[in-house]
């Protein structure tokens, strides 16, 4: 009669075990999976490139990303046309800026010339026409709650 019941007692513990960690995996799953999907696109144009070989690679910066390497997006985009789309999604608000190159050769770095000038076309959000390096200022732009479609050109 004891192991009958303590055989008992174990399988409703266990039955009722296996009921709590399905509930929690599921709630937990359904709360991540609504959460990815909580910030805006941006869609991002060029339609100025010079020619269709290598890439045009893009990164979204915040001010503490910004000329330091990689962004907190990054993205590439095969050339057709002279022209590139690329949409960096769930982005969720905050100050940005985006720079983007022409990868001409694609290897994968911006090439430049002995006097620092850049060899391959390069733009930034806002399209500032500064002399000198990039200035997060002039290529920052505010996310909120509605997507965006910018145009960049080199």
């Amino acid at each position: 009669m004891t192991s009958t019941l303590h055989s008992f007692l174990s399988n409703k513990s266990s039955l009722i075990l296996k009921k709590l960690i399905f509930t929690l995996v599921f709630a937990l799953s359904t709360l991540f999976g609504f959460a990815q999907d909580t910030g805006v696109n941006i869609t991002v144009t060029i339609d100025n490139v010079t020619s269709d070989k290598g890439t045009v690679k893009l990164s979204l910066h915040t001010a503490d990303t910004f000329m330091k390497g990689k962004g907190v997006m990054n993205a590439e985009s095969k050339i057709k046309d002279g022209k590139i789309t690329v949409t960096f999604k769930n982005v969720v608000a905050g100050d940005y800026a985006i720079i983007s190159f022409h990868d001409a050769n694609d290897n994968n770095q911006m090439d430049f010339r002995e006097n620092g000038m850049p060899l391959e076309s390069y733009g930034m959000s806002n399209n500032p026409m500064s002399f000198g390096p990039p200035n997060y200022d002039d290529a920052k732009f505010t996310v909120a709650e509605k997507d965006l479609e910018l145009n960049i050109k080199f």
